[in-house]
């Protein structure tokens, strides 16, 4: 049986899924105490969590949506976004989540029903400590993706 539990407090006990979507715990800090956190468990195992973020306007942004390796591939975290959605669609018109330029990524979010909305040029390279790698590619810019009410 899946469950999806909001997580109160003592959030960084997740850390090791949370630094799989953000790799560097200073960027997690930025955002962690003052978003949502949700668990998915299977069984009492946990597969997955998010951090969702109030970012003013009618406007919500996943922050940090991560699946444990070995369970990554299953549903798992398409159904935390369809949670998500439904969750907060009465209070959001738009959420949006940010992303490197990895078309793997951006194809998962893009099948999730999210589409393209903007782009924050050398937002990797000015915010991180180190340079960030998926797929073998330096990201550089974070791509942005959207899905509204009215869509």
């Amino acid at each position: 049986m899946i469950t999806i539990a909001p997580v109160f407090c003592n959030k960084k006990r997740y850390l090791d899924l949370l630094l799989l979507a953000d790799e560097q715990e200073s960027m997690i800090d930025r955002y962690l105490e003052r978003g949502d956190m949700f668990v998915l468990a299977e069984n009492s195992e946990v597969k997955a969590s998010c951090v969702i973020t109030d970012e003013g306007n009618g406007i919500c942004e996943i922050k940090s949506i991560a699946v444990y390796p070995r369970f990554q591939r299953q549903g798992y975290g398409k159904k935390l976004i369809h949670f998500l959605w439904e969750h907060y669609k009465t209070r959001y018109h738009t959420m949006l989540v940010g992303t490197g330029d990895s078309p793997a990524t951006i194809s998962f979010y893009t099948n999730c029903g999210f589409v393209y909305s903007h782009r924050i040029p050398n937002f990797f390279t000015d915010n991180y400590d180190r340079p960030i790698f998926e797929e073998g590619k330096q990201l550089k810019d974070m791509i942005y993706l959207k899905m509204s009410r009215d869509r």
